[in-house]
């Protein structure tokens, strides 16, 4: 029996194989997968915005992009994952409204997609696919044991990336 761990939103969970992480609802949220492909140790954070710099309530580091990889990252290192190892996979980051006045505040997904982006990077984390953008929403799937992510959407099917 394999366990199916949910992470909630502005929440984060991890897994040793064969175990799988989900979350669901991902809209302007991006679900960043974290996979040590060595120890197969996985991780899941389900962040809702890009940054704690910009909110005075910001004490949940699972809810921002800068602190959520972060914490996830350690969290998966103390398990026993490698962090030279590590590499990423993300989805969600949708733009889920249409907004008469197309101010930079309101697009949040976009600027999920890019402080998760920049994150990585600044962790030396490989992002080897993702499933961002778009008007619609998604729920996820890790695979603790191959390392794939399923990507399940209504009305655009399902994907393997």
């Amino acid at each position: 029996m394999i366990d199916i761990i949910k992470v909630g939103m502005a929440d984060l969970n991890t897994t040793y194989c064969p175990g799988v992480l989900t979350t669901l609802g991902l809209g302007s949220c991006v679900g960043i997968c974290l996979y040590d492909v060595s120890t197969k140790i996985s991780g899941l954070v389900h962040i809702m915005l890009p940054s704690s710099l910009q909110i005075k309530n910001n004490s949940n580091e699972a809810k921002f992009a800068d602190t959520g990889i972060v914490k996830l990252m350690e969290v998966m290192i103390k398990m026993g994952a490698n962090r030279r190892k590590l590499i990423s996979k993300i989805a969600g980051g949708a733009q889920m409204f249409n907004f008469n006045d197309s101010s930079e505040i309101m697009r949040i997904g976009m600027r999920n997609i890019a402080a998760t982006k920049e994150t990585l990077k600044k962790l030396n984390i490989p992002l080897v696919s993702e499933d961002t953008g778009g008007n619609y929403g998604r729920t996820i799937e890790l695979y603790s044991e191959t390392g794939i992510l399923l990507v399940k959407t209504i009305g655009y099917g399902t994907k393997q990336i």
